[in-house]
């Protein structure tokens, strides 16, 4: 078994996406685990996680990286947070922001072993609520099925560095259902481009349908 450095925290080991596992043994979706000599990798499911498809993808600005300080709307469970909290490690804080009850029980799960990982029942419109909590941070992960999602990430770009990276997975069916998806990913980046420079637009097909993954650059 051999394992390539895609990115700082992110391999491929044996032709499969991992990460290091932050907690030896811990597992948060059932995912795989592989040992190489005394490291232990999960295996990322990029059917389970937005980001691990753009990586696969071919996306090329990875900034998320060992000590970063990142904010994640739209945590849901925990899955891809987890893979972020091994990139980032025990330097690194990635702040989870959900609104849903029943997931948040599942996320303090993940949590837990994790102490990098810290999770916040809250909504991502309501960021006075946590903004003193989580303060300044490198990047901005955005995974959010609501027909606001431009307006969710201009309200939280305050919490974004200047110059700092941005992770968005546009939804368009949730956006809107009965208009062709291009034409609401262009609206999604028209409303967002006058504090962001595009990097990178990626159409996750097949791995998650009717999304655009977008990387983008604070101004």
């Amino acid at each position: 078994m051999s394992a390539k450095e895609l990115f700082e925290g992110v391999f491929k080991v044996d032709g499969k996406m991992a990460t290091r596992n932050l907690v030896k043994g811990n597992r948060v979706y059932d995912e795989d685990l592989v040992r190489e000599g005394e490291t232990e990798y999960r295996l990322w499911n990029p059917y389970r996680s937005k980001l691990a498809a753009a990586i696969l993808k071919g996306m090329k600005t990875m900034q998320i990286m060992l000590g970063s300080k990142v904010l994640y709307l739209g945590a849901a469970t925990g899955t891809t947070a987890s893979h972020v909290s091994d990139i980032v490690g025990k330097d690194g804080t990635v702040y989870c922001i959900e609104i849903s009850e029943r997931n948040m029980r599942e996320l303090v799960k993940t949590c837990e072993p994790r102490e990098n990982m810290l999770p916040i029942l809250q909504d991502a419109r309501n960021v006075e609520a946590y903004s003193k909590e989580v303060g300044t941070c490198d990047a901005m992960y955005q995974d959010i099925a609501a027909r606001d999602q431009a307006e969710i990430f201009k309200r939280n770009d305050i919490l974004l560095k200047k110059h700092g990276y941005a992770y968005v997975a546009i939804k368009s069916q949730s956006i809107d259902v009965a208009r062709k998806p291009e034409l609401v990913y262009k609206e999604f980046l028209d409303e967002v481009s006058t504090d962001f420079e595009v990097l990178e637009k990626l159409d996750l097909y097949p791995y998650a349908k009717l999304h655009l993954f977008v990387v983008l650059q604070k101004k």
